[in-house]
């Protein structure tokens, strides 16, 4: 029986880019599944699920979306936000989001397409969140791990190190009383 797949909520395009010429800030980030529909071995396991990913600094958050899309296995595009408050799920902090989503709300400090790694101001301890598909609310924590002054050669993003089993995005049908909200 073919696995259903559920409806997208919106399609957003992978960016095609040039090759940025010059040095630039290599950024390492471990992105940790925080929180959604996991099976219950996933959390029977206290499994860790954790993907180092190295993004320049002229990339953007759409880049960083992608990578994290492709790192944990996923193949059915949702809308998503980067969250800058106090750890991820927090309500309250301010938010990147898609550019249909920036209706000029204070909290609101960007579109995910106009905002490079490097204009964010992180620093090597600062977390935030990521938080995609909110119908089925996966939920990241972002570390940032390392910045290093260019030049980056190479291509990027790229997962340098992968724990843990991703979970399938969808549980199947014959499973789904096996998956915590």
């Amino acid at each position: 029986m073919a696995k259903a797949k559920k409806p997208t909520e919106k399609r957003v395009t992978k960016p095609r880019r040039a090759a940025a010429a010059g040095p630039h800030r290599l950024y390492t980030l471990d992105v940790s599944l925080f929180d959604g529909p996991r099976p219950r071995k996933w959390t029977k396991k206290k499994q860790s699920i954790v993907r180092t990913i190295q993004i320049r600094g002229d990339q953007t958050l759409v880049d960083l979306h992608f990578a994290i899309f492709d790192a944990f296995d996923r193949y059915d595009e949702h809308m998503y936000e980067f969250q800058m408050g106090q750890g991820p799920m927090d309500r309250d902090g301010q938010t990147y989001v898609l550019p249909e989503a920036d209706d000029g709300d204070p909290q609101v400090l960007g579109t995910v397409d106009q905002t490079t790694i490097d204009s964010m101001g992180l620093e090597v301890g600062r977390q935030f969140g990521y938080w995609f598909d909110f119908g089925d609310d996966w939920h990241h924590q972002i570390g940032v791990v390392a910045i290093d002054e260019g030049p980056a050669e190479g291509k990027y993003p790229q997962v340098i190190k992968s724990v843990g089993e991703s979970p399938p995005q969808y549980p199947d049908d014959e499973d789904e009383d096996d998956y915590e909200d």
